[in-house]
């Protein structure tokens, strides 16, 4: 009887629960063998009879053997292998012409496969870069047999540690070699000419001149030679071209080509770049404080995901508006746009398996799932409007269906602004007091402006002035770079003509030990001898203070001091990762004397 009404209860809580989802169970397969990431997923009519199918970009288990899917349903339509690894997959309409069918755009390294009712319809590949001149010449000389294969070895290693042109992919096949295997390869491709080739690493559609759903779009490419290229629909010749100061690795576009938009690009160094129509470089630049995971544009605000496991918001400026952070790491984002409703909202997939939907800062619904979900996608797939289609880390398929009487409310209420907001305040009444002190405010405000503007820059002089002294004083050393968490300090003892420098060195991170350093001192020899100019420094554990001594021997007999500098160097490097003046005092000995 126990067991049975137990089963009961559990039977009635998985009913209940299910009932108050917004969210229909359509299909769950854990063996689905899919791999891939959201930019790699795309729903579209692709034979114009209503039924929308899912494009994958499949990565294939452990990255290899790549292969474009078209799923039917839960089931897999056509398969075809890739040449290379995909990086985005779009779906677009190159002309207005009927049937209007939409082309689907794979970017798999340096090309863009477009496919037309999923057959090959165009390879666009990216123009060729020019290559390094110093590695042109030493292809010439091995071409013409003027020098031998470990000759050319060390030279294409030093331009590839000083140039600032990459080397080609055949030099770079070349210095992985064998000692045994380089004849062979030399006069193989001794030959050929020098070919530099770059890759795509996101890409991204942008309405031609219309809005309109079904208008014409332009493909935005971003490669790793940090540039935007804008690609003609028809032609698939580049429209315009952009430079970046880094690699982009998300992209989000708004607006029409011939008329006017903006493109906001994610890059590897952890900034946001915003470019508007006819600027070749970054109008705006958003500093973040973490490495971006996703980039997703809901109405005008733009909402980064970041590795520190949190969201932020950002207007196309780059004014922060909010930030939420997230129980776990993000895997993935993507859109939610329910066009019934007039909602869009962002959807993160996170680490501890999962999805969180957010409308700006408010929490909307919580998804959890059997794995974590490293894609999304939302939109209509098949004959259903909001359908929402995950893949997990195992290579699982997931989907759900937004059941038609579902509304959206935030967790503390319904959508809109606080009921706080409508509460009338208790002012109090204007006193005698506040009256006299407007009237001054009105009369004088030329005067107290001019007076606090006076304060304001004396206090910025003094700030200025004792940051200065600080300096010079050593009472706090500046870091040249902020790469190394080190604190330094340093103290004299003794009265001379001998002192005793102890160095007091501390690793200020949280978890990472620091090896491979040096402390360097920077004398007058005519004023001060040391036993050692240099010496290494131990691994230093997070948190100690080390201290490191050393002695300094006046040289002077009259009564001279001089700064004693120190610095800290990482091996390999010239540049100081820490500096310190120390004042020497006057040695008493031989003043004396």
């Amino acid at each position: 009887m126990a067991a049975a009404s137990s089963s009961d209860s559990d039977s009635g809580r998985a009913e209940s629960n299910e009932a108050s989802s917004k969210w229909l169970d359509a299909h769950y397969d854990p063996m689905a063998n899919i791999h891939t990431f959201s930019a790699c997923l795309a729903l579209a009519d692709l034979h114009g009879d209503g039924e929308y199918k899912l494009v994958v970009g499949d990565l294939g288990p452990g990255g290899q053997h790549p292969r474009l899917k078209v799923l039917k349903g839960p089931a897999v339509l056509t398969e075809s292998p890739l040449p290379a690894l995909p990086a985005a997959a779009a779906t677009f309409l190159m002309e207005q012409h009927e049937p209007r069918t939409p082309a689907l755009a794979l970017a798999s390294g340096p090309c863009v496969y477009v496919y037309k009712n999923l057959r090959p319809y165009f390879k666009f590949s990216l123009p060729q870069l020019p290559p390094n001149p110093l590695e042109q010449d030493l292809w010439n000389q091995a071409k013409e047999d003027r020098i031998d294969p470990l000759t050319l070895k060390e030279m294409l290693e030093g331009i590839r540690e000083k140039a600032e042109v990459p080397l080609s992919v055949q030099s770079l096949r070349f210095l992985q070699l064998e000692l045994s295997e380089m004849e062979a390869f030399v006069s193989q491709h001794k030959s050929k000419s020098i070919k530099r080739q770059t890759v795509i690493t996101t890409m991204t559609t942008l309405k031609k001149n219309l809005a309109d759903e079904d208008a014409v779009s332009c493909l935005v490419l971003g490669t790793e030679n940090k540039e935007l290229l804008v690609l003609d629909p028809e032609a698939f010749t580049i429209l315009t071209k952009m430079s970046l100061p880094s690699v982009p690795v998300f992209l989000e576009v708004s607006g029409q080509f011939d008329v006017e938009f903006r493109l906001a690009a994610a890059c590897r160094n952890g900034n946001i770049y915003i470019l508007r129509r006819d600027s070749t470089r970054p109008k705006y630049c958003i500093e973040l404080s973490a490495q971006p995971v996703g980039l997703v544009r809901v109405h005008k605000v733009l909402v980064v995901g970041s590795t520190q496991e949190s969201l932020h918001g950002f207007t196309h400026k780059g004014k922060k508006l909010w930030t939420v952070q997230m129980p776990a790491a993000i895997l993935t984002m993507n859109l939610l746009e329910q066009r019934s409703r007039g909602l869009q909202a962002v959807m993160a997939g996170l680490a501890n398996g999962e999805v969180r939907i957010y409308h700006d800062k408010a929490l909307l619904n919580v998804i959890r799932t059997p794995d974590a979900v490293t894609s999304l996608c939302f939109g209509r797939y098949g004959r259903e409007d909001n359908t929402l289609i995950m893949t997990t880390r195992g290579g699982g398929l997931i989907i759900k269906i937004l059941k038609r009487t579902a509304v959206f409310v935030e967790a503390g209420g319904e959508v809109g602004p606080p009921p706080a907001q409508a509460m009338k305040l208790s002012v109090p009444r204007k006193t005698r007091l506040y009256v006299d002190q407007t009237l001054r405010e009105r009369e004088a405000g030329t005067a107290m402006h001019r007076a606090f503007q006076t304060d304001l820059y004396l206090l910025r002089l003094r700030a200025a002035r004792a940051y200065v002294q600080a300096l010079e004083s050593s009472l706090n050393p500046v870091s040249v770079t902020a790469r190394e968490p080190l604190k330094l300090h340093a103290v004299v003892q003794g009265l001379g003509p001998t002192f005793k420098l102890t160095l007091h060195l501390q690793n200020t991170s949280a978890a990472r030990p620091i090896l491979g350093l040096l402390v360097c001192f920077l004398y007058n020899e005519v004023l001060y001898a040391l036993p050692r100019a240099f010496f290494k420094v131990p691994l230093l554990v997070p948190g100690l203070s080390y201290p490191l001594e050393t002695f300094v021997e006046s040289l002077s007999d009259k009564g001279i001091s001089d700064i004693i500098k120190v610095l800290v160097l990482r091996e390999g490097q010239s540049a100081p990762l820490l500096s310190a003046h120390i004042n020497m005092p006057v040695s008493e000995g031989l003043a004396a004397a």
